[in-house]
């Protein structure tokens, strides 16, 4: 089956049998939930209603499509910010993605590398990436998917503090003579992780007493933007620049404690599968460690990113022991605010592929539990050579072969389902990636996270 037919077939299977519509909750930066993509898919709270009255007496008034929490309203997205950014941050992903394809020129290089060295551009573009990136996921989660309700939950604030600033200082003591700056810093970090346990366990919460079946996470803290955050951090800690190892070793120590953190988030869910983003970094998240991706529940499944059926992304983050699955994450045209589209490539567009199918899954069989919805999901996808060794079930989501198997669960045993389904429904078109590797590693954002 060739890729262009996957959304057809999806659409088509999504409606069979379908005693419900799974609520999909894309906690992010924002969602424009009356894009056109969108606007017949939102989420509707039944108990309360726009009129400044908390009807339903839990704490959010007018939390009628879901709520932003990073400003505790009911507004999901800035809409002044509409129509305001410069053509080159729509130009930037363009010119990215025809690189990533091998399709790029000279002059593309040329732009980008520029692009990538101009302090003013990349503050620009990281507004802009969290101001679209919300919208842009929920509709790839949606898309295919005409049952889907799309509930908006708002966690990052569209423009972010600078990095390095002194608010995080608190948590550290005063360093002295016959202070340990080890004992003392890593005490810091903790205290530091522990504010994302406070910012994750009410959006757990919700999604809980909502009953929201899937929960879609492209956000979080990966090694790499630990050591972007902590090294102007440890270094008026220490009144000197921390060498790299230890830059390393306190930003791997710090993550490991965020994703301690960012159990509050899953555990208060039980019913809910998150479908978390690798990374973006282009590291092993066994040996660096990326939150909330590592977190390794029955409820929690994360996802790596692909050029289609043919490659692992260049950029991804991967990890035998914790990322479960690939799914396509290069060059993905899905809907921005104010009825845009763009195309963008991340693990945070390949974690969506994932949740948009594993709602389709539930759709088809309501019944089924998280642990058999991450079966189903890693037990028929297709298993690649590339992906051995670099993610945990070796393959990338075959969504045909997922949907069968799910309505064949309602007549049989999940195993025999599964197997019946993988000799029914063939791989996804796409062989090795030969000649279009361009081989470049251009700049992908990382995924936006509550640190900064």
């Amino acid at each position: 089956m060739k890729l262009q037919n996957i959304l057809a077939t999806l659409a088509a299977l999504s409606m069979i049998g379908s005693a419900q519509a799974s609520v999909i909750a894309v906690i992010d930066s924002g969602t424009d939930l009356n894009h056109q993509e969108l606007k017949n898919k939102k989420w509707f709270n039944a108990r309360d209603v726009d009129d400044a009255v908390d009807n339903d007496d839990n704490g959010f008034i007018d939390d009628v499509n879901g709520w932003n929490f990073a400003e505790n309203n009911n507004k999901l997205f800035d809409k002044t910010l509409v129509g305001t950014f410069s053509p080159n941050v729509y130009k930037f992903f363009e010119v990215q993605t025809r690189l990533m394809k091998g399709q790029g020129t000279p002059d593309d290089l040329t732009w980008i590398r520029q692009k990538q060295g101009d302090r003013k551009f990349l503050a620009e573009l990281s507004v802009f990436g969290n101001f679209v990136h919300g919208t842009h996921v929920a509709g790839i989660a949606a898309k295919g998917a005409d049952a889907a309700k799309v509930m908006g939950l708002k966690i990052i604030p569209t423009k972010a503090p600078t990095v390095g600033g002194g608010r995080s200082l608190k948590y550290f003591g005063r360093l002295n003579e016959s202070a340990d700056p080890d004992k003392l810093i890593k005490t810091g970090l903790k205290l530091l992780a522990s504010q994302q346990a406070k910012q994750l366990a009410p959006i757990g919460k919700y999604v809980a007493t909502q009953k929201a079946r899937i929960a879609k996470c492209s956000f979080g803290t990966s090694t790499g933007a630990a050591k972007r955050i902590l090294g102007p951090l440890l270094e008026k800690i220490l009144k000197r620049t921390p060498t790299e190892e230890e830059l390393t070793n306190y930003s791997i120590f710090f993550v490991n404690e965020v994703v301690k953190a960012a159990e509050t988030l899953v555990a208060p869910a039980k019913d809910t599968l998150f479908v978390i983003a690798a990374g973006n970094d282009g590291m092993d998240n066994d040996q660096f460690p990326t939150s909330p991706a590592n977190i390794k529940r029955d409820n929690t499944i994360t996802v790596a990113a692909t050029f289609e059926y043919k490659k692992l992304a260049s950029f991804s983050n991967f990890g035998a022991k914790m990322v479960e699955i690939a799914a396509p994450g290069v060059g993905i045209l899905s809907a921005i605010p104010g009825n845009e589209y763009l195309t963008v490539n991340g693990t945070s567009q390949a974690a969506p592929f994932v949740a948009g199918v594993a709602g389709m899954v539930l759709d088809q069989n309501p019944a089924l539990s998280n642990s058999d919805v991450k079966a189903i999901l890693m037990s028929t996808s297709d298993l690649k050579e590339f992906l051995k060794g670099k993610v945990a079930s070796s393959g990338i989501v075959n969504p045909s072969r997922a949907l069968l198997a799910a309505r064949l669960s309602t007549s049989m045993q999940l195993a025999d389902a599964i197997s019946a389904a993988r000799l029914q429904v063939s791989d996804v078109e796409g062989g090795l990636y030969e000649s279009q590797d361009s081989g470049f590693e251009g700049y992908v954002l990382p995924l936006p996270g509550l640190f900064y």
